[in-house]
């Protein structure tokens, strides 16, 4: 997400870091290159003359003009006015009452309700260890609630049945006492979806709330249709008290103009962002370090998250052990890390954290993709254990065995194996000196043609 409006951003205040004087011309000229990103990334109009108006003021006071480093100066003033219109801070689930805690999710048609419902389930239970149960009170498509069943066995939530004869509000009433019963922490109730807002659809999903009184309602929403998706909040939050939004399918929006709309028209906060389509692809909603990735500095604090609660520490633990001990890096190790940095959301995800990314040529940034390392672990995965241990035997007849039994060609296992021999320097350098003699091997290069 924001690929577009980091492009555009990172290129237009680049120019003004490093002066050591910025007067009232460029700082217009500056702004209005702002605005112009922010209304191509599908910002509303009315939080773009908001969003640059506070910017000006701010910019022409003594902060920026008497500023050592006015450059820099007007580039924290962008950031912290970012995080203004996106909500001071992340807002949490409010599930500090008495079990069990309801969340009720509501949106149209196609937003990603029920896949965000078992994602949530999961990040509840993985991340604060809630016992969950989800329910479906969408009676009008069968499929949504086999869906749901089927995610909800994926996330190992409990599943409470329902079906399209049951009347919704009463599906509603006996998963509460389902859930009070059986003492779980957390009910997550999916509710039916319309193609458009009609009155039918919000009394229905009123009943249904007056009869569970939730601790959130959360409503779900396609970050895709741009500032499209604040106004249609706008108007769910007319009919339904919403505690928050769900921003779904960000990892296929280059613009971002939902998320730096929402907050600003409803009033509510965005408290996740869906950013792929795997059960574990939910991300809690950070509005300082988004404002980083916008301005290209990165966000180091969500990449380190992720690593402790998606790296598997014994793996990791013993890899380090191995390597202290001056044992070999060999294929399975390889592919180990390959499976790791998946895990983690894929090399679009990793990279999309890195700072500085904003500033790499888009045609670089358009070759990151996760089918080099699935193509590569495929490779690993045909060969036996011996030749995993000991690359050194893979030649000519064993390579075109590879090649046939993972689906590539032999130039692919050569390429593979170059690769792997690079990664194996680097580990054998860490091994004997740390990251600083890695890092003096490498010279600022990644290994030639890795996949990142």
């Amino acid at each position: 997400m924001f690929e577009n409006l980091t492009e555009r951003l990172t290129h237009t205040i680049k120019r003004l870091r490093g002066q050591g004087r910025l007067s009232e011309d460029n700082i217009k000229e500056t702004l209005r290159e702002v605005r112009m990103a922010l209304l191509e990334a599908d910002v509303a109009l009315s939080v773009v003359k908001q969003f640059v108006e506070k910017v000006r003021e701010r910019a022409i006071g003594q902060e920026v003009m008497q500023s050592l480093t006015p450059g820099q100066a007007l580039v924290k003033i962008v950031n912290d006015e970012l995080v203004s219109i996106m909500g001071e801070a992340c807002d949490e689930l409010q599930l500090n009452v008495q079990p069990p805690a309801v969340v009720l999710m509501a949106g149209l048609q196609g937003s990603g309700k029920t896949t965000s419902t078992a994602k949530l389930a999961r990040w509840l239970r993985e991340r604060k260890k809630k016992s969950v149960l989800v329910t479906s009170c969408d009676i009008y498509r069968p499929a949504a609630i086999h869906q749901l069943e089927k995610l909800a066995g994926e996330v190992q939530a409990e599943f409470f049945p329902s079906s399209t004869e049951d009347d919704p509000v009463a599906i509603a009433t006996a998963a509460l006492e389902h859930a009070r019963r059986k003492h779980l922490d957390v009910l997550i109730v999916d509710t039916a979806g319309r193609l458009h807002i009609d009155d039918q659809m919000m009394v229905e999903i009123q009943r249904i709330h007056a009869v569970l009184n939730p601790v959130e309602t959360l409503f779900v929403v396609d970050s895709m249709t741009g500032q499209d998706a604040a106004n249609t909040a706008q108007a769910f939050n007319d009919a339904l008290p919403l505690t928050g939004v769900v921003l779904t399918k960000t990892d296929g929006d280059a613009r971002g103009g939902a998320a730096l709309s929402i907050r600003s028209i409803t009033g509510k906060p965005i408290k996740f962002l869906g950013v792929g389509e795997k059960t574990a692809a939910l991300e809690p909603f950070h509005p300082d370090r988004v404002a980083s990735r916008i301005l290209g500095m990165g966000d180091v604090l969500s990449l380190v998250e992720e690593a402790q609660h998606k790296v598997d520490k014994d793996k990791a633990a013993r890899l380090a052990s191995k390597l202290h001990k001056g044992k070999r890096f060999d294929l399975s190790d390889f592919h180990d890390q390959l499976e790791q940095m998946l895990g983690m959301g894929g090399l679009g995800s990793l990279i999309d954290k890195l700072p500085g990314v904003g500033q790499l040529p888009q045609a670089v940034r358009d070759q990151v993709n996760d089918r080099e390392m699935h193509r590569m672990l495929a490779i690993i995965r045909s060969m036996t254990p011996q030749e995993r241990q000991f690359p050194d035997i893979i030649k000519g007849s064993r390579r075109k065995r590879i090649a046939a039994g993972s689906g590539t060609q032999v130039q692919d296992v050569n390429r593979l194996l170059k690769q792997f021999m690079q990664m194996q320097k680097m580990m054998k350098k860490m091994s004997k000196g740390g990251v600083k003699n890695m890092m003096r091997g490498l010279k600022g290069r990644m290994p030639q043609g890795f996949p990142f």
